[in-house]
């Protein structure tokens, strides 16, 4: 029987959400302070995706600055209706839903319009549009009674984009005194189907559901809940904190599932919360998640739409030369765009940077930009020109986890103005120089190498490599640093806080998966 291999989407890429149209299916998912933001892919087999574009692109749509890395954009749902394309999500601050907006387009690939306030509390909405035209917004918000959570609905007026009409609490969770979240509604032979998660998006993790005759409720628990999860299997299961699924039908009429899950190496993990694919039947009580064996596996069988084997990789980008006027769509920064600090190079091939004050442990936009970290094994190297003037000034390599929690490799100079390339590390807020090499004035070859144990820092000179140091593996895990992201890989130039006009050229990029059990 042929198979794919999860997840469908490796890296850093949660909260996953699919629509089908016609023959295409379209998934976004969350992107926090990360810009542009919500990325949205394209399938026709629900197996190989193809980025698009992003749905917020354009400056000054959504502000992100002053947020920390894992607040920003949460949770989107995408849907199709009558040939317009909608997307609802949350800006989140401190770790809160602070705004609730809908963006639409008449073209997945854009252009989407500006974000529209929607007056919803809480964090995860989500539409469902019924087969009498009407549409409904449903969200979780802390529960005016009766436990921590609670789902709820209003009506959407698709022709204001305004929620009309009175608020109907749906159903508080099949788990007392679990909050329940991401909820999606469903209508099959007539009657409506509530999945939504619980148990928080760690090892707890499940997905549950409850049922109605009437849209609008009340809502009667699944008393199979939960329907999937990973809570109960061995830590050594290569998939955990399986959940935050969203259902869609093939042309064929077969019904699969979009789930988050990552995949730990000894309780941690550092490639984020990941896309996995699950087959789902159908029985007289609803949906029956991977009927076969009951769980997420990393070998599945195919969708009957899929034709062949699916090659592992072909989608990953390998080298990033910077010969094009835009970066690739694998690319962010942070919290918005740096076209103003970072730009096709001057002087040739490869990309310029103008050193910002910003550093990479500030919540504003610093000159940085980078691409998800996709396989627990690869090689990441660049080459980079950069004189500094001041020791405040450094221009490199970053492991980034989150602004307190990163690791650095850069040019620099030292007090007497001497060039050297350090390694520094950041966690908690404070930072520590690891190691420090003297180097050839304005030119340099850096790599990290990643595996099971940990991320190696080196060097090129006139000898060959030299390696500095090997940070854990665990450093960089979501388990140590907190937050919702996995690791990004990139490029950076800061002064520290100083005014400088200091600017380094980085030639190419290139991330290379080494062959491994772990994708």
């Amino acid at each position: 029987m042929p198979t794919f291999r999860n997840p469908v989407l490796p890296g850093c890429y949660p909260d996953p959400s699919v629509c089908r149209v016609g023959a295409d299916f379209y998934l976004v998912t969350s992107s926090f302070a990360y810009y542009p933001g919500i990325p949205l892919f394209h399938s026709r087999d629900l197996v190989e995706w193809r980025q698009l574009t992003h749905v917020l692109n354009r400056p000054g749509q959504l502000p992100l600055e002053g947020l920390d890395v894992s607040d920003g954009v949460w949770a989107p749902t995408i849907r199709h209706h009558d040939g317009t394309f909608y997307v609802v999500s949350t800006l989140a601050r401190n770790r809160q839903g602070a705004l609730t907006f809908i963006v639409t387009a008449q073209d997945p690939a854009g252009p989407w319009s500006d974000p529209i306030p929607l007056e919803a509390e809480g964090i995860d909405p989500s539409l469902f549009f019924d087969d009498d035209g009407r549409c409904w917004l449903t969200a979780c918000r802390d529960a005016v009674e009766d436990g921590p959570g609670e789902l709820w609905m209003r009506e959407l007026d698709l022709e204001r984009l305004k929620l009309v009409g009175p608020t109907h609490v749906l159903w508080r969770g099949a788990v007392r005194g679990a909050w329940v979240e991401a909820p999606h509604l469903y209508r099959r032979d007539g009657v409506y189907y509530l999945i939504a998660a619980e148990g928080g998006t760690g090892s707890n993790h499940s997905v549950t559901a409850a049922r109605s005759d009437v849209v609008t409720g009340p809502y009667a628990t699944d008393p199979r809940s939960p329907l999937l999860t990973h809570r109960h299997r061995s830590p050594d299961e290569p998939i955990q904190n399986v959940g935050h699924v969203d259902l869609v039908e093939t042309p064929d009429d077969e019904t699969w599932a979009v789930a988050l899950g990552v995949r730990p190496i000894d309780g941690t993990h550092t490639l984020g919360r990941e896309v996995f694919l699950v087959p789902v039947t159908w029985g007289a009580h609803g949906p029956v998640f991977a009927p076969e064996s009951g769980r997420v596996r990393l070998s599945e069988r195919l969708p009957s739409i899929a034709s062949g084997r699916p090659g592992d990789d072909s989608a990953i980008v390998r080298r990033t030369s910077f010969d094009e006027p835009a970066l690739g769509l694998e690319w962010n920064s942070l919290r918005g765009p740096v076209g103003n600090r970072i730009r096709p190079s001057a002087v040739g091939k490869g990309i310029d940077i103008d050193l910002a004050p910003e550093p990479l442990s500030s919540t504003g936009v610093p000159a940085f930009i980078a691409r998800r970290q996709q396989h627990v094994r690869f090689r990441a190297q660049t080459r980079i020109s950069f004189a500094a003037e001041h020791p405040s000034e450094e221009a490199g390599l970053a492991v980034f986890q989150n602004q307190d929690h990163h690791a650095t490799l850069a040019l620099t100079v030292d007090g007497g103005g001497r060039a050297q390339a350090v390694l520094t590390v950041r966690d908690a807020g404070t930072s520590t120089r690891v190691a420090s090499v003297p180097v050839t004035a304005g030119n340099a070859l850096f790599a990290v190498e990643g595996d099971e144990a940990g991320y190696t820092f080196r060097l090129s000179d006139d000898d060959g490599w030299i390696s500095l140091a090997t940070i854990g593996r665990s450093f960089f895990s979501t388990e140590r640093a907190g937050g919702f992201v996995g690791v990004y890989l990139g490029l950076y130039g800061t002064s520290n806080d100083r005014a400088s006009q200091g600017r380094a050229r980085v030639h190419w990029f290139d991330y290379q998966p080494h062959s491994d059990g772990t994708g």
